[in-house]
């Protein structure tokens, strides 16, 4: 059997300890967001998913968040936006289209997780989706992806032609 090799953390007074499971994804998170805020357009999808995925996976109540972008995709700001129970959570387009509005957002991505677990999109999720792309549309914005969060998986909107 193949060892799975040990990471370890610095801490603040220069001592190292082996790094815990929540500590890598707490730092890959950090890492992950600090790219994507430092001014350059978003270059991989990739990226942004697995940034989504590690704000929401294990969460054990729905939440729906946006991740708001300028004219050349570079990330203005990541909210979560509304929060829910286990099996639902109610989003309202008129908030963000306010919200794209006020960080005068070119585009978005949406995303929210399923704590049961399936990242399979709901009919609810879909109805959702077009409401929201309607309404963005009208203050054009665009809306680059949907993205669900199962567990240890994702389900892309736009890479299912459900955009």
């Amino acid at each position: 059997m193949r060892e799975t090799p040990q990471l370890y953390l610095r801490e603040t007074d220069g001592q190292y300890r082996p790094a815990k499971h929540d500590d890598v994804i707490a730092a890959a998170s950090t890492i992950l967001e600090t790219k994507l805020r430092n001014g350059q357009p978003i270059s991989s999808l990739n990226d942004i998913r697995i940034f989504l995925a590690s704000r929401l996976a294990g969460r054990e109540a729905e939440v729906f968040s946006v991740v708001f972008l300028d004219n050349r995709h570079c990330v203005l700001e990541y909210e979560e936006m509304f929060y829910g129970t286990l099996n639902g959570c109610a989003v309202y387009p008129r908030e963000v289209a306010r919200r794209a509005l006020q960080h005068n957002a070119a585009a978005v991505f949406f995303s929210h997780n399923h704590p049961a677990g399936s990242s399979l999109p709901s009919r609810a999720d879909e109805v959702l989706t077009n409401r929201l792309k309607e309404a963005l549309a009208l203050v054009d914005v665009r809306v680059l992806d949907h993205i669900v969060i199962g567990d240890g998986e994702y389900v892309s909107f736009a890479e299912r032609g459900l955009l």
